[in-house]
């Protein structure tokens, strides 16, 4: 065999095996129900999908002051975090982590993110606004809500369990702060949880979503 053919070889191989690695390392992704984060799995298409603990209805508003809900995620795949524009410490690199699955996804309709301010008193439309041409964050794609403090803290420590079994300890008064990243399907179903500080975390997110991508066109 010449050496121009063996090499094409194996750079096809090569291309194959780096789309692989790419993908998560299980056909379909287990579902969660509660803080624990325990694990289910089940067979696309079971039954007990349908009794399994979903993303309730919310009204929001993002930075370009447009109301979004759960409609705008129907039969969508959405990820999910919290945090707010004057946070000095870990907020930053989340935002730059999440910027990470924006591109990987920035052509593709079906995958969008939603960063909840925990400060919507401060975080108004014109200051969410700022942030995000700050940090190139794209409309339509990535979504920085504000709205009712009371609803977005329901849904971070109820819906979301962003806090995990923390959250469930936790006075309602008391501030919501987390590096988690949620990963949830176009049923508002939970799919993973993730690390938001941590890339090789981040990059699982991102593997995530291609393979939950795959299971929804099944």
């Amino acid at each position: 065999m010449n050496r121009i053919l063996w090499g094409m070889i194996l750079l096809t191989v090569a291309a194959c095996q780096s789309k692989q690695e790419k993908l998560s390392r299980v056909n379909t992704l287990p579902y969660y129900s509660d803080a624990t984060f325990t694990p289910q799995w089940l067979d696309p298409g079971s039954p007990a999908i349908d009794t399994l603990h979903q993303i309730p209805p919310f009204t929001l508003v993002n930075q370009d002051g447009d109301t979004i809900t759960e409609a705008d995620v129907a039969g969508k795949i959405y990820v999910v975090d919290f945090f707010f524009t004057t946070c000095p410490g870990i907020c930053p690199k989340m935002t730059d982590n999440m910027a990470l699955v924006q591109d990987a996804f920035l052509d593709d309709d079906q995958v969008l993110i939603i960063s909840h301010s925990v400060t919507p008193d401060r975080d108004s439309v014109p200051v969410l606004r700022n942030y995000a041409e700050m940090k190139g964050v794209v409309s339509g794609k990535w979504h920085l809500a504000t709205g009712n403090r009371e609803e977005i803290y329901r849904l971070g420590r109820k819906s979301y369990f962003v806090e995990e079994d923390l959250g469930l300890k936790k006075e309602d008064d008391e501030f919501l702060h987390t590096e988690n990243f949620v990963l949830v399907d176009g049923n508002r179903h939970i799919r993973g949880i993730y690390n938001g500080l941590n890339k090789t975390s981040v990059n699982q997110l991102i593997a995530d979503i291609r393979t939950l991508e795959l299971e929804e066109m099944q």
